[in-house]
C-alpha cells in the first residue's frame, strides 16, 4: 500500500508541538493501510538533530531538507521543497497540522499537486482499503465523513485532537538536498513578530483561558493571566470576538468562526455570552467551563460545567484554588 508522509513543524531547531500530533496519526493510518509511515522536516543548519525523536513516534524513515534559507518558514520555499519530496516518495497519503503555518503551507501544496484537500480533520480511519476522514461542518454542528478520490490524500489535522503515542519504529534519517533558488522565490519575508513571548499560541494550547466583553475593558485581563498562569506553561490566552474588535486583545488571541479554531483539554469562557459565530471555534474542546453573570447565557448550553457569577470575584477565587491544588500535587 502507498506510503504515509506526515509534514511535521519546527521552530528554532526545535519539534513544534503538533509534529508528534501528526507523526502519531500517520503511523497509526500506516499500521491501518499496512503500509509505512514517514516524516519530513525543513528548518536551518542543526535541525537534524531534533528530527530524529520522531522515530519514537512511528516514524520509519525521516526526511530532512536542512538549509539556512529553510530556518524560517517561507510562503514559496516550503511548499515546492515539499511537493518535490511528494513526488519523488511517492506517497498515498499526505498529513499536515491544521496550525497557523499548516494552514497556509497545506493548500499551497494542494495546488502544486493539482488535488483536493480535507482541513480541519479531527478523525481518520480506513473504510474497504480507503482513507475516511472526519471533519466539522456548519461551524461545528455536525460531522462529515470523506473521502478524496485522488492520489495523494492530502489532510490537515485539528491540533489537540489526535494525541502524541509512542510507537518506536526505525526513525532512519534520510538528508535531502535543498535544490531551490531562493532567489526565484517571489516572496521576501523580512522577519517573525512574536506577540506572546512564552504563551503557547491559542490554536494548539492544551488549556484556553478565553475572556469577552463581560470583562469589560482590557485593564481586567490581568484576572484572565492570572488564571492562566495558575493552570500551568501549557495554558494559553484567547478572546471573543468582539474583544478583538474593541481593540482589547490582539487577533491573534481570537477564537472563532473568522479567528482561530480550537480543541484544547480544557477551555474556560469567561464573559462570554456564546454566540453562534465563538462556539463555532472552540465548541470540540474536551472540557468546557464557563463563567458569567447571565444564567439563560448560551455558553451555558454547551459547558460542561457553569458557574454563574460575577468574573472579578469568581476567577481570582478560581486561580487561587487551582494554585493550591497544584501546589499540594
Amino acid at each position: 500500500m502507498s506510503k504515509v508522509l506526515a509534514v511535521v513543524e519546527q521552530r528554532g531547531g526545535s519539534l513544534r508541538g503538533t509534529a508528534r500530533e501528526v507523526m502519531t496519526a500517520a503511523a497509526t493510518l500506516a499500521s491501518e493501510l499496512g503500509s509505512e509511515a514517514h516524516a519530513l522536516i525543513l528548518g536551518g543548519p542543526g535541525v537534524t538533530a531534533a528530527a530524529g525523536e520522531l522515530g519514537s513516534y512511528g516514524a520509519a524513515a525521516i526526511h530532512v531538507v536542512e538549509d539556512a534559507a529553510l530556518e524560517d518558514y517561507h510562503p514559496d520555499g516550503y511548499p515546492q521543497v515539499v511537493t518535490r519530496v511528494i513526488r519523488d516518495g511517492d506517497y498515498g497519503v499526505v498529513l499536515f497540522a491544521a496550525s497557523a503555518q499548516g494552514k497556509d503551507l497545506s493548500p499551497r501544496v494542494a495546488a502544486h499537486l493539482d488535488v483536493p484537500l480535507a482541513t480541519d480533520a479531527t478523525g481518520l480511519s480506513v473504510q474497504g482499503g480507503e482513507v475516511e476522514i472526519l471533519r466539522p461542518v456548519y461551524a461545528g454542528k455536525a460531522f462529515t465523513r470523506l473521502t478524496i478520490q485522488a492520489s495523494p490524500v492530502l489532510a490537515s489535522l485539528r491540533p489537540n485532537v489526535f494525541q502524541p503515542r509512542e510507537a518506536p519504529a526505525a526513525g532512519a534519517v534520510h538528508p535531502v538536498p535543498f535544490s531551490e533558488d531562493p532567489a526565484s522565490w517571489p516572496t521576501k519575508v523580512l522577519g517573525f513578530e512574536s506577540t506572546g513571548g512564552d504563551v503557547p499560541d491559542v490554536s494548539e494550547a492544551s488549556v484556553v483561558v478565553s475572556g469577552g466583553r463581560g470583562m469589560k475593558g482590557p485593564e481586567h485581563w490581568a484576572l484572565l493571566e492570572q488564571l492562566r498562569e495558575a493552570l500551568g506553561s501549557e495554558a494559553g490566552l484567547g478572546a471573543s470576538r468582539a474583544v478583538v474588535d474593541a481593540g482589547w486583545r490582539p487577533h491573534g488571541e481570537q477564537v472563532g468562526q473568522t479567528g482561530k479554531t480550537v480543541a484544547p483539554k480544557l477551555y474556560f469562557a469567561v464573559g462570554i455570552s456564546g454566540a453562534i459565530q465563538h462556539l463555532a471555534g472552540m465548541r470540540t474542546a474536551g472540557t468546557i467551563v464557563a463563567v458569567n453573570r447571565d444564567a439563560d447565557a448560551p455558553i451555558f448550553k454547551v459547558a460542561d460545567y457553569g458557574i454563574v457569577g460575577d468574573a472579578f470575584e469568581v476567577v481570582p477565587r478560581l486561580s487561587q484554588a487551582i494554585r493550591e491544588l497544584r501546589e499540594g500535587a
